[in-house]
């Protein structure tokens, strides 16, 4: 079945079973690799996207779900001359080790950036539930602390 996809603020068709996984649409269909593989179930977080603006596992959501909705990836997250400011945070604090887990990490705290701009330390641990192997929970909630405070300086 052909679906016409919005996806970073760009229109993609595809031709596939309207059951695919969206991460599979993205990754195999359309070479938007940034968006990882982790457990296939919707736990460990590695293919958060953002679903008109909702952080969401795209391991478990069927295409024909979001035929009509605005996606978001990694590779959407910022404009290619300029990077967000968690994309930052994240850099400048060491966060990333192996680096697996990183884009959904990124897509499930700009999600939270969104909802609540001055997260508390309890909202970061509700809202971030993507699994990260290497431990570096305490880098990105100082992380998000930190780009955090960047948008809020740069907002009127």
């Amino acid at each position: 079945m052909k679906f016409s996809l919005r996806i970073n603020g760009r229109r993609h068709d595809v031709d596939v079973d309207p059951a695919t996984p969206l991460l599979w649409v993205l990754r195999d269909y359309l070479g938007m690799t940034g968006t990882k593989f982790g457990c296939g179930i919707a736990m460990c977080g590695a293919c958060t996207v953002h679903v008109d603006g909702t952080a969401t596992r795209a391991c478990r959501v069927p295409v024909e779900a979001v035929a009509e909705a605005a996606i978001t990836t990694i590779e959407g997250l910022s404009p290619p001359d300029s990077s967000h400011p968690l994309q930052k945070a994240w850099l400048a604090l060491n966060v990333p080790q192996c680096g697996y887990c990183q884009a959904g990490m990124l897509m499930a705290a700009a999600a939270l950036l969104k909802d609540r701009p001055r997260p508390t330390d309890a909202d970061i641990d509700a809202a971030m539930t993507n699994i990260c192997r290497c431990g570096t929970y305490p880098r990105v909630r100082a992380a998000i602390h930190q780009a955090a405070n960047e948008l809020q300086g740069t907002r009127t």
